[in-house]
């Protein structure tokens, strides 16, 4: 038995049907797990599509689940219920990996950074800019936090600015804030339909694309900050590998380029580490590769599953190998 308690799992209820959520390219990350596995992570539960795969291609391994949210995480473990002792079910953020996971001894560890449909599809979370809700969009909505609320009414128009331009890169910035400080002074900002058409109000008619809501980028921004998103991010890449087990992987699924272009640096910088000016003729810094790059490019979703899953479109995966000699 791998050093992690695993006996908990074993009075879980039922499975939840209220919490479900299509997990993509699932064949694409089985087909990267190391076949003789033993300890799986998936640090992103949701509604526990790509566990239960998981746990049913590698019967021999134990599988390690977290998840921000709670309710993803009680839904998780009724799901998951049948596994019995294999499973061990815990609300973590990313940061918090460290706490639950033996160092050194994960062989396969995941990722999947997107949000759950549950999530998108509850008004009452706060993430849908398509029905009306409470504008909140905290993925652990009891662990407080300022919610979206707090920074689309309180915040200072420089800090909405910047915000909007760094995390949703969005181009019509400046007058989305002025309309939005003009509004919330008549009346705060309460719902995420109001938001939504505020946005699409200044933004040029021209550029709302099909299929594409004028207010995507904002709502992004929003969610991002408020959850601490790139920040939990950059802390799961930082610690990594010291989680891996010698010759373990880790597979990111990412949904925008703010995600992608972090993981693809960090495996890029794992893989060639050395900083050696390129004049010299050998390298001098003593910094040797962590591993190698599975994945030279991004796996993205096949012709059937856009059909079947639309939400797979944005959908990136990456994944590292830990060098088998790095303890």
């Amino acid at each position: 038995m791998i050093a992690v308690s695993f006996a908990e799992s074993a009075s879980l209820s039922q499975p939840n049907p209220l919490f479900r959520h299509d997990p993509v390219l699932v064949a694409e990350v089985l087909a990267l797990v190391p076949p003789q596995a033993r300890l799986l992570a998936d640090c992103t539960l949701g509604g526990a599509g790509h566990a239960r795969a998981l746990l049913e291609r590698f019967p021999e391994a134990e599988l390690f689940a977290a998840d921000r949210d709670p309710r993803a995480v009680e839904a998780g473990r009724a799901a998951l219920a049948e596994f019995g002792a294999r499973v061990l079910v815990k609300q973590a953020a990313f940061s918090g990996l460290a706490r639950h996971l033996p160092m050194g001894g994960v062989d396969f560890l995941l990722a999947d950074l997107g949000v759950s449909s549950p999530q998108v599809d509850t008004a009452a979370r706060g993430f849908s800019f398509s029905q009306d809700g409470p504008l909140d969009m905290r993925m652990d909505p009891d662990g407080g936090g300022r919610s979206a609320a707090d920074l689309v009414n309180r915040a200072r128009p420089e800090e909405l600015l910047d915000l909007l331009r760094r995390h949703g890169e969005e181009p019509f910035a400046p007058r989305i804030v002025r309309a939005l400080v003009e509004e919330r002074e008549r009346e705060p900002i309460a719902g995420t339909l109001r938001l939504a058409r505020i946005v699409a109000g200044v933004v040029p008619v021209k550029f709302h694309r099909r299929g594409y809501h004028p207010a995507t980028q904002v709502f992004q921004a929003l969610r991002i900050e408020v959850n601490d998103e790139l920040g939990e991010l950059e802390r799961l890449l930082a610690g990594a590998l010291d989680l891996l087990a010698p010759g373990g992987r880790i597979a990111v699924i990412s949904f925008h380029s703010l995600e992608d272009r972090r993981v693809k640096e960090a495996f890029r910088r794992w893989e060639s580490p050395c900083e050696c000016p390129t004049t010299l003729p050998r390298c001098v810094c003593g910094k040797t590769p962590l591993g190698r790059r599975v994945t030279r490019k991004p796996i993205v979703a096949g012709v059937e599953e856009l059909a079947r899953n639309p939400r797979s479109r944005s959908a990136k995966l990456r994944a590292f190998e830990k060098r088998s000699d790095q303890p």
